[in-house]
């Protein structure tokens, strides 16, 4: 299910000059908030938890989401070279599965990294308040990269629709409407925060064992789905 050679020429595209360009941007912003925040304000914890639950989790963790799940395919697709990759003897079904593997780790490095040192410098990891927000960045990485994957493999506006549903149905509708938040990654993510820090500096509004069947619900619907549109892709002088 994991090709090595997918794999690079999948790192190569997301890791090219100007799209790591892009990706270090919002990790540098949140460590230098992170900075600034501890310098003016010292060692708040719930400045900590809002600093990394408003920026990293609900900001930064999505973008870097929508830019590494619609860039390990969307532009192939967008430009026809999918068809080169396509010709080779691999099966559909293992070209997402390597994509997403890929998608997941750049999203993983370039988010929960900086989470946790962005925490580290807020309050050194107060209250496990560092460790229980990278968690949640590890957790919605995954769910992310399906979901943005399956974007960039069924849409040319892969990027407009995974803003769309960060930036509109995640931070203004599950900020003004209580339902909408039951189908937030970024919820489901903090419910594991929020087991972890355990004593409420962390809140989500969905419980976590519907959190732990939406995330696993929705990584592997939106894998099989990405594959099943994949292997529908025609090359000429196929039957």
């Amino acid at each position: 299910m994991y090709d090595p050679t997918v794999a690079r020429l999948t790192y190569r595209a997301l890791l090219g000059r100007r799209r790591a360009a892009i990706l270090l941007v919002l990790p540098a912003l949140l460590l230098l908030i992170a900075a600034a925040v501890r310098m003016f304000a010292g060692a708040d914890d719930q400045i900590a938890s809002n600093v990394l639950g408003g920026f990293a989790i609900a900001t930064m963790v999505p973008l870097i989401g929508v830019i590494a799940g619609t860039g390990a395919i969307g532009p192939e697709i967008d430009d026809g070279s999918i068809v080169y990759l396509l010709a080779k003897p691999v099966k559909r079904p293992t070209i997402i599965f390597t994509k997403l593997i890929v998608a997941i780790a750049v999203t993983m490095v370039f988010s929960a990294l900086p989470t946790l040192l962005a925490g580290l410098i807020l309050n050194g990891n107060g209250r496990q308040i560092a460790v229980a927000y990278t968690i949640a960045a590890l957790v919605a990485s995954i769910a992310y990269s399906a979901l943005f994957l399956l974007l960039g493999t069924v849409s040319r506006h892969a990027v407009v629709l995974g803003l769309v549903y960060a930036l509109v149905w995640e931070a203004l509708f599950g900020s003004l409407v209580a339902g909408a938040r039951t189908l937030s990654v970024q919820q489901w993510s903090l419910a594991v925060a929020q087991k972890v820090s355990g004593d409420g500096v962390v809140t989500s509004e969905v419980g976590l064992p519907l959190a732990t069947v939406l995330l696993v619900a929705v990584t592997v619907a939106a894998t099989w789905y990405a594959g099943q549109k994949l292997r529908a892709l025609k090359l000429a002088g196929e039957e």
